[in-house]
Formats: structure tokens, C-alpha cells, sequence
């Protein structure tokens, strides 16, 4: 029965995320369409948070009663009624419920930030830009500003294979790891609807000296990015780098399909 119910939580995730990426293929006014995107994506992510919430409860109750199974074998243990290997399974069994828990945990921890993200990344690739004419576009080597984003177009062709250069130089700038939020297509780009296989979103405001610092180090080496400076009002906060081009958006038969592909990891 709970198998059952976790499964329906996830279907019914899975079929949010395809109907919202057919209602985002649908050509409208620029301003209409994005009003229509950001009530999506309210509704999305609300959908998202509850869904997790859900799943979460499921696997609290699970950890319960493992944890009250264990107990039992113990208690059966010194009786001599149960045997070692039926104790290692008990205690296997509370490992794996606890580390679903944690995971859980960890997933709406994190959750509002990574949302927060893609809301920022979606409005500056969907809304009309505040520049020059001469400025508009992804010109190479052309560096945008508006109140939102700075955006670099690069000089020369990136990849992630790049990333580890990236992460020494911040490493050894500032003695911490480079904080990434996404390396790569994440499930939230995947739910989206947006191609980020070939970018990375890094955890620095812009405004900060960590960010002047990396934008730098970016400029210096020809690789693109976007630079986010905003918050999200009501969300959280979403000021971060992506390094890389703008996501674009994926076609809806292919967020289908990777939906279908996540529902059943």
C-alpha cells in the first residue's frame, strides 16, 4: 500500500511536468506569454514542494517502523530466538529508510533556491531585454548589462570538461570549494523544460567579491555566463552564476521523455 501510494506521487509529479511543458510550447503575446509562465510556474512549484512533502512523510513512517522492527530483533536476539544475519537486516533495512529521510530532507532544504534559479534564468531568457539594440543577442565576446544580469557571450567554445579549471582557481582564491547548485542537466532544467546540459550554476552573488572574482577569471578565459543579481520575491534567494550559454528551451516530447526517465529511478 505504500509502495503504491509513493507511486501515485510520483505519477502524478510526472504528469504535472508533461502538461506543463506542452502549455509552455504554446506561442502567445510576449507579455501574455510571460504572465502565463510565471503563473505556471507558481503552480509548478507548488505542485513540486507537496509532492515532496508527501513522499517524505511516507519515508518517516517507513523509518518508524523499521526502527521499531530493529528493536524487536534485539529484544528476539537475546532470547536466541533470531539469528545474526536476521539482525544485519534489520539494521540494513533502518540504514536505508534513514538515508531515504535524509534525502528527502536534504531535497526541500534545497528546493527554493533551486527554483528560485530557474525563475531567474527563465524570465531573463523569456522577458525582452532592457539594452541597446546594437546590444541584443548572444554576441561573442559582447558583454550585457541591465538591472538583472550581466551577460558574456564568450570567445571561444566551453564545455564542462573546462569546470576543473574553474573550480581550482576559486579553490585557490578563496581555500572553499566552488559552490555548485547544478552541474550539468539537473532534474529541476529536466522538470523546466530547459537545456542546461552544458552549463553550470554556481552558488555566487555577482555583486560580491567571490563573483567579481569569478567573472574575471571567466572574462580572462573566454567562457560564457550569465550572472544573476536578483532575488525572487516570495521564493527565495536566487542571485547566482551560470557558467555557460543561456539555457534554451527543450522540446516537449523530449521533457516528456525525461520525466518518464525520472519517474523510474
Amino acid at each position: 500500500m505504500k509502495r503504491h501510494k509513493i507511486q501515485r506521487v510520483r505519477y502524478m509529479f510526472v504528469t504535472m511536468c508533461a502538461g506543463l511543458a506542452l502549455a509552455m510550447a504554446v506561442v502567445v503575446e510576449p507579455s501574455q506569454a510571460q504572465q502565463k509562465l510565471d503563473a505556471q510556474l507558481q503552480r509548478a512549484t507548488t505542485e513540486y514542494k507537496s509532492n515532496l512533502e508527501q513522499l517524505l512523510t511516507l519515508y518517516e513512517g517507513e523509518a518508524k517502523r523499521a526502527e521499531a522492527q530493529l528493536a524487536n530483533v534485539k529484544e528476539l536476539l537475546t532470547e536466541g530466538l533470531v539469528t545474526r544475519s536476521e539482525l544485519k537486516a534489520a539494521e540494513d533495512s533502518v540504514s536505508r529508510t534513514r538515508e531515504k529521510v535524509a534525502e528527502g530532507q536534504a531535497q526541500l532544504k534545497s528546493v527554493d533556491v533551486l527554483i528560485a534559479e530557474g525563475l531567474v534564468e527563465a524570465e531573463a531568457e523569456d522577458s525582452p531585454r532592457k539594452v541597446l539594440p546594437s546590444q541584443a543577442g548572444r554576441t561573442v565576446n559582447a558583454l550585457v548589462q541591465t538591472t538583472a544580469y550581466i551577460r558574456y557571450g564568450g570567445a571561444r567554445a566551453w564545455s564542462l570538461s573546462d569546470a576543473a579549471g574553474i573550480k581550482q582557481f576559486f579553490a585557490r582564491r578563496f581555500s572553499r570549494a566552488l559552490p555548485i547548485g547544478a552541474f550539468g542537466q539537473s532534474a529541476l532544467h529536466n522538470r523546466w523544460g530547459y537545456d542546461h546540459r552544458n552549463a553550470i550554476d554556481v552558488g555566487v552573488n555577482p555583486d560580491t567579491t567571490e563573483g567579481q572574482a569569478l567573472m574575471g577569471y571567466l572574462r580572462n578565459n573566454g567562457i560564457p555566463f550569465t550572472a544573476f543579481r536578483f532575488a525572487v520575491p516570495g521564493k527565495a534567494t536566487g542571485p547566482h552564476i551560470h557558467i555557460g550559454l543561456p539555457s534554451h528551451r527543450i522540446a516537449p516530447t523530449s521533457l516528456a521523455a525525461n520525466a518518464g526517465n525520472i519517474s523510474r529511478q
